[in-house]
């Protein structure tokens, strides 16, 4: 496989050729998975749409100029679900905290069971002697990308079929996708195994895999699980109430500033520079953080090549940091004399557990972590309460709130 490049120009380029396929094209052949290498029908923005190296705002201006609302709808709606689980993790941190403890129980589940770990293993190297569940897992490790529906495919069979711990499969995408994107990737394993939207869960079944894999793969019925139930059981208290969404404390013009780079928002120029007296600025390399376990050299390849492409465009120089001991960040920030740090805003993930760390350590040296949220996620996220739907329905009156912002 060629080798995707992860600069702004490459996201474009790719933006550009996919333009004339965003309207009735999409629609029509999205939900096909032709394979490795075939996956012409689908954007494959993510990677850069998830660290904004190309932003969801240019995207969906693009399929609206092109095809307009009626003919861009699916690839719009697909756009604003990023948005949409992003803003309900914001709103729901619990479930991040009991996805990263649960996480570590099973680790230790699968440390102390020989036989489990022993299937994992089996599943996560496409050794299950399921043809199309084996091919989507050695494609996955093999270029850091799968189809969505494959993703949905895999999810299922590994929930119901496979009957794996399902957080277990979560982090084997997080740890080898390119676009792995915490709220999506938690979110979706959630909505398969039925935690996300209470009573709905999402069965693979042979007749769709036949189908809308052309029939490369032809499953037998009696090989998948019959599906009548979800994993509502494993948390029988439900979901949280909403949150408001928490306050963000904004960067101060004038005040010596660092500016702070992550794979959160490659595109910090998009905010005004020029009323900042930035004395110093910096990449922090956040991949290692997204598993207990290795996380693929290729995704790490991928945000390295993001962040030295950001920095290339602030115009400043730029040190390269990595999310190690937190201390790392603060003597970082004491050494440039700095009074704040200035960074995109910071999602439940990974990394805002580890800039949570690092908060009281810089505050007790007189530093602040500030940070800019984007209009696009301010107008979705208050309507992330809920389902995707309530979502849909605001699409049109954000896109309008947006207009001249």
């Amino acid at each position: 496989m060629a080798k995707t490049r992860a600069t702004r120009n490459a996201g474009l380029a790719l933006l550009e050729c996919f333009r004339p396929l965003m309207g009735r094209s999409y629609a029509e052949h999205r939900n096909t998975d032709r394979g490795p290498g075939r996956h012409v029908f689908v954007s494959r923005l993510s990677p850069y749409l998830r660290r904004r190296l190309v932003t969801e705002r240019e995207t969906v201006e693009a399929a609206l100029a092109d095809h307009g609302a009626e003919a861009a709808d699916a690839f719009i709606r697909e756009v604003f679900w990023r948005g949409y689980f992003k803003g309900w993790l914001e709103r729901r941190p619990q479930i991040w905290a009991a996805y990263v403890a649960g996480l570590q129980r099973d680790l230790a589940a699968v440390a102390a069971d020989p036989a489990l770990a022993g299937r994992v293993a089996a599943a996560e190297q496409g050794r299950t002697g399921l043809a199309y569940f084996d091919a989507w897992a050695q494609e996955l490790t093999a270029t850091g990308y799968l189809h969505n529906h494959a993703r949905m495919w895999f999810a299922s069979i590994w929930i119901f079929t496979l009957r794996l711990p399902w957080r277990l499969g979560a982090d084997l995408f997080l740890r080898h996708l390119l676009d792995g994107d915490p709220a999506s990737n938690t979110l979706s394993w959630r909505w398969v195994g039925g935690l996300h939207t209470r009573g709905k869960f999402y069965p693979a079944q042979a007749w769709n895999i036949a189908r809308f894999t052309e029939g490369r793969f032809t499953p037998s019925e009696r090989d998948l699980a019959e599906v009548v139930a979800g994993l509502e059981d494993e948390e029988p208290e439900g979901l949280p109430t909403p949150q408001p969404l928490r306050s963000v404390t904004l960067p101060q013009p004038g005040r010596p500033t660092a500016l702070l780079i992550t794979e959160e928002d490659c595109r910090l120029e998009d905010h005004d520079l020029a009323g900042f007296d930035i004395r110093a600025a910096a990449t922090l390399a956040a991949s290692p953080l997204r598993s207990p376990r290795p996380v693929a050299e290729a995704v790490a390849r991928f945000e390295a090549e993001a962040l030295a492409d950001a920095a290339s465009r602030t115009g400043f120089e730029v040190t390269a940091l990595q999310a190690a001991a937190p201390e790392a960040l603060v003597e970082w920030a004491v050494a440039a004399r700095v009074t704040q740090i200035a960074t995109g805003y910071v999602t439940r993930s990974p990394l805002h557990d580890w800039l949570a760390r690092a908060v009281p350590l810089l505050e007790a040296r007189g530093i602040t972590l500030c940070e800019w949220r984007r209009a696009w996620d301010a107008a979705i996220w208050p309507h992330a309460s809920a389902g995707f739907f309530k979502v849909k329905q605001q699409i049109p009156a954000i896109l309008d709130s947006l207009e001249n912002r």
